[in-house]
């Protein structure tokens, strides 16, 4: 699956205040927050450097770019961002090649938006190598379009890749329920307007107006976004 972008006007939820879901990857629908920590310690660890468990919580759910360079910051490792990146990369591709878990409540939220065929995005921070693997386990026929973090100017915690994603599926920002799973995420969606369930993983996520959080995705189904969309209206 590309990221390409079908005209305006497609497809939208006629009759609901709820037009589109997008939806976030690691974290949220599949369960790999812990891979790419468990591969940025073995990569650092090669280069002779022990990152220190704390920094966990500043680089989950951000771009490669940010969380790779302040890692290189933070331990003076002897490499660039370029170099890094690509291990990063291999090493998140092994892991997912041996296991990919499905978050609990994933598979079940997936077929049901497709039944009831709601235009659907995946908005991920990974490169675009990271997403068409996962999408071999997810279905690729559940998403409309996908859209990466290396195919934007501007990822997350920047609102483009979400308005990008409402764009491509026709809908309003404003009438599109996000499901994400960081504080970085939810920055994102909130940006571009949407309406946000936030799951949280790794870290913490405080209630707010226009977010719901819940504390597993087996909380979420077409009934529960449909209410909150109504309600928020």
């Amino acid at each position: 699956m590309t990221s390409t972008v079908p005209a305006l006007g497609t497809r939208t939820a006629e009759g609901s205040a709820l037009q589109a879901v997008l939806l976030d990857m690691d974290g949220t629908l599949v369960d790999t927050e812990g891979f790419w920590w468990d591969v940025e310690v073995e990569v650092f660890a090669s280069l002779g450097h022990t990152l220190d468990d704390t920094w966990r919580h500043v680089v989950v759910g951000g771009p490669m770019t940010r969380s790779a360079g302040f890692l290189i910051e933070a331990t003076g490792a002897d490499i660039t961002l370029a170099e890094l990146s690509v291990l990063l990369n291999e090493g998140f591709e092994d892991r997912i090649g041996r296991s990919l878990p499905l978050m609990p409540g994933a598979a079940r939220l997936l077929a049901e938006l497709y039944e009831y065929e709601i235009p659907t995005a995946l908005v991920s921070a990974s490169h675009r190598r990271i997403i068409d693997r996962v999408l071999t386990v997810l279905g690729p026929h559940h998403f409309a379009l996908s859209i990466a973090g290396d195919e934007v100017s501007r990822t997350k915690p920047f609102p483009d890749p979400y308005l990008l994603a409402a764009a491509g599926l026709g809908a309003d920002p404003a009438r599109c329920a996000v499901v994400e799973d960081t504080a970085t995420g939810v920055a994102a969606a909130e940006a571009a307007g949407c309406r946000v369930v936030a799951v949280p993983s790794v870290a913490s996520i405080g209630p707010a107006a226009g977010r719901t959080v819940v504390s597993s995705l087996e909380q979420v189904d077409l009934a529960f976004l449909r209410d909150m969309m109504t309600q928020l209206r």
